[in-house]
């Protein structure tokens, strides 16, 4: 490697990673209660229509399910969303999972 390119890389490298400083803390609070609710349980999408691409009429589906490994291993949702938080916000959360606005296992 060239001292050229050597010296670049290093210079480029703090900008690289300032995009990826810690989140404010409510914004982790919001993104890391979908984490917590994927603990709970897998969640699931189905879809199902009618499309025509104009030489008749075709049944269109899609299935997607989606399970994260919290949910595999049994964790807690209230240690998810704590482990999260601090994760990302560099600081534990405001007040516990249950008494944040916006938590109900949908």
């Amino acid at each position: 490697m060239s001292k050229a390119v050597a010296i670049s890389l290093m210079l480029a490298s703090p900008l690289a990673l300032a995009g990826c400083g810690p989140l404010p803390l409510e914004d982790a609070e919001r993104v890391c209660i979908e984490d917590a609710r994927a603990a709970v349980s897998p969640r699931g999408e189905v879809g199902i229509g009618i499309g025509s691409d104009g030489d008749g009429i075709d049944p269109v589906g899609r299935f997607e399910i989606s399970v994260s490994s919290d949910y595999i291993m049994g964790r807690d949702p209230s240690v998810v969303f704590a482990q999260c938080v601090q994760r990302r916000a560099g600081q534990p959360p405001s007040r516990p999972l249950y008494e944040q606005p916006g938590w109900g296992v949908r």
